[in-house]
């Protein structure tokens, strides 16, 4: 029997994303015009139980589906879909969509092949709100662990992913005992934060009728990091950062060096520049930091970044977070201490949403980037129960 050309495309996909050769992958690639509506599943299987979220995860699966890219593009992404114990309540399990922090850009960083880059924060995080009753659906993100690069800290992208993965979910082929709700949340930590956040402003627009958002959670959230990006050249900043900071900077590079060609971004790096903008498109976040011990951001550049033609404004919108269309409310918490996101910046953001009419509830707890999470579940527990209660 042969396949119709739309259908053997359709197979060749799907094999390909679920564990793939690199000529599989890009052979997806191509034939991305013959992609279904966004949210389709291409393909479906159990996850490795070594990946489940433990001691709360009854069922786990892991799913290949359709999204839309940086560049706008129907795109394959793959992502994860936890059930916890026991039977779903009328109308399905409520539904968190997490958007994971930083793992890496690299295929190989993708969580629903390795886990999450900090499983022991991340897992006791995500098994706070399993026993809450809810089900996780959590994408990779279009080009992790898919054909294309990530296009790290988009947050239009982003949100696309998001919400495309609760449909995905949702058309996954469930028993009736374990059904998913269409009411759901989206909770994110510091990459993930930002694209929590953004996220909720799309949420309906990208969502259409057939999904009840009811609100977010951005735990660390970045803000304004286009203005900051704008800043390094050679010898600046003056004193040394962290590996992380400096591990960021090389991810957004990347992927701005993917998504906007034009700004020639290699033409203001130098030898050491290059090496680590080419190892971050590859290169997961814990091995990368310590690759980055002892380099400053300064010493990437031969000039400043903001001397590129249009680099400022593409960095804006590329980065920048969205300001408006914030339909529901939303729950922003971030460290006292926080040196990967400082709190100045996010604050300085909730004042910008709040006086354009959104409804933000912002804490802060005395602990730093890692420790907000669990800090935070004492008042966001509650805030995300009252947004499923209506």
């Amino acid at each position: 029997m042969r396949l119709r050309p739309a259908l053997l495309t359709l197979a060749v996909l799907a094999t390909s994303l679920l564990g793939t050769t690199p000529a599989e992958a890009r052979t997806a690639t191509d034939h991305r015009a013959a992609l279904p509506e966004v949210g389709t599943v291409l393909r479906s299987g159990p996850l490795r139980h070594d990946l489940w979220i433990p001691r709360t995860t009854s069922r786990a699966y892991k799913l290949a589906y359709v999204t839309t890219d940086a560049f706008g593009h129907k795109v394959p992404s793959t992502g994860t879909v936890f059930l916890p114990k026991g039977r779903a309540p009328e109308g399905g399990w409520p539904v968190v969509s997490w958007a994971h922090g930083t793992s890496g850009i690299g295929d190989g960083c993708a969580p629903s092949r390795v886990g999450p880059a900090m499983p022991k924060r991340d897992w006791a995080y995500l098994g706070t709100w399993m026993r809450q009753g809810y089900a996780i659906v959590a994408s990779d993100y279009a080009g992790l662990g898919t054909p294309g690069l990530h296009a790290y800290l988009h947050n239009r992208s982003t949100a696309h992913n998001v919400v495309d993965m609760v449909k995905a979910a949702r058309n996954l082929d469930l028993p009736a005992s374990q059904r998913l709700s269409n009411k759901w949340v989206v909770i994110g930590q510091s990459q993930g934060g930002g694209g929590a956040v953004a996220t909720s402003s799309y949420a309906t627009e990208f969502g259409g009728k057939h999904l009840d958002f009811r609100g977010g959670v951005g735990t660390g959230t970045p803000a304004y990091i286009e203005l900051l990006v704008s800043l390094p050249g050679p010898a600046v900043p003056p004193v040394d950062v962290s590996p992380a900071l400096t591990s960021y900077l090389a991810y957004i590079l990347a992927g701005m060096r993917h998504v906007n060609p034009e700004l020639h971004i290699n033409s203001v790096l130098t030898a050491t520049g290059k090496t680590y903008v080419e190892m971050a498109e590859h290169a997961c976040v814990v091995e990368f930091e310590k690759a980055l011990e002892g380099t400053a951001i300064g010493d990437f550049f031969t000039r400043p970044l903001a001397s590129l033609p249009g680099f400022v404004q593409t960095a804006r919108d590329y980065l920048g977070m969205p300001e408006t269309s914030f339909e529901k409310p939303i729950f922003m918490a971030n460290g006292a201490v926080d040196t990967d996101v400082p709190m100045e910046t996010t604050a300085a953001y909730v004042g910008v949403l709040t006086a354009n009419g959104a409804d933000v509830t912002f804490r802060t707890y005395p602990t730093d980037h890692n420790g907000t999470m669990r800090a935070s579940l004492v008042d966001s527990v509650p805030f995300v129960r009252a947004l499923f209660a209506g």
